[in-house]
């Protein structure tokens, strides 16, 4: 698997798209990045058999960039619950990297198939912009604790910082939508270096062979997303409060759920 310059382009493109769509809808990163890196790893003549976990491993490892970025940037505007945080995130963390090793005993076509089913999922839920009643119970040490493990489990198997099940759980637990968002970014850090990590230390023969590739991650693509999305994240972030947000939350859960289906067809 060559690195020439179309690839390189085209990791570079995603890259700023993912960035773009994250800071300007707070969602979306793993959403868009794993079923277009399994089409470019695809059309680059990777085997079927291991192109999605070498697209979960490579879009969780470029996830640490942007989620530090922006847990930086809600930390600076005072919206991170870090009390919430530091009890949820030995679980989230444990869940995570323990993730990875069943991830990588499952076959690519069953891995796109969950992908495909928990986005459509995340699509609907944006698409109507449904919101749960909020809860007035205080949550428990246990309960943070085992949503904790479950949230970063599921997010290791889709390749996501969380946000789409962090934010709602939180705004069920009556938590300000504004310090839910600011505590699931800095959840979204935690997740994504324990899904890294795991995705490093699994390994195929088979991937083994490819230059610059490590475990379930390849470099190059790392590289070049992490750089391009760092800049246009914030790019997004800004253009948020001009741009038709809500419109536009309909119009990439559509893409979410076409981009999911493109890449469960592309395996079948």
């Amino acid at each position: 698997m060559d690195m020439a310059l179309e690839w390189a382009l085209a990791f570079i493109g995603l890259g700023a798209f993912a960035g773009f769509m994250a800071g300007l809808l707070g969602v979306g990163g793993g959403g868009i990045m794993v079923p277009l890196l399994t089409t470019i790893f695809l059309a680059m003549g990777l085997a079927p058999d291991n192109v999605v976990h070498l697209a979960l491993g490579t879009s969780m490892a470029t996830i640490v960039t942007t989620s530090f970025s922006s847990m930086r940037a809600h930390h600076a505007n005072g919206a991170v619950l870090w009390d919430i945080v530091r009890r949820m995130a030995p679980a989230v963390i444990a869940g995570t990297f323990l993730a990875t090793f069943i991830a990588a005993q499952i076959p690519s076509l069953y891995l796109a198939i969950f992908f495909a089913l928990f986005m459509g999922y995340v699509s609907i839920q944006m698409f109507l912009n449904k919101k749960p009643s909020p809860s007035h119970k205080p949550a428990s040490s246990a309960e943070l604790l085992g949503v904790g493990a479950g949230i970063g489990a599921i997010s290791a198997l889709v390749s996501i910082g969380g946000g789409s099940l962090t934010v709602p759980y939180l705004s069920w637990r009556n938590i300000d939508i504004k310090k839910a968002i600011g505590t699931s970014a800095a959840m979204g850090l935690p997740i994504s270096l324990a899904g890294a990590c795991g995705y490093l230390l699994n390994h195929d023969a088979d991937l083994a062979t490819i230059p610059y590739t490590i475990g379930f991650v390849y470099w190059p693509a790392v590289l070049l997303m992490s750089v391009c999305s760092f800049f246009t994240a914030p790019l997004g972030a800004k253009l948020a409060h001009r741009l038709p947000v809500a419109t536009l939350k309909k119009v990439f859960a559509i893409l979410l759920m076409l981009l999911s289906l493109k890449m469960l067809t592309a395996l079948l």
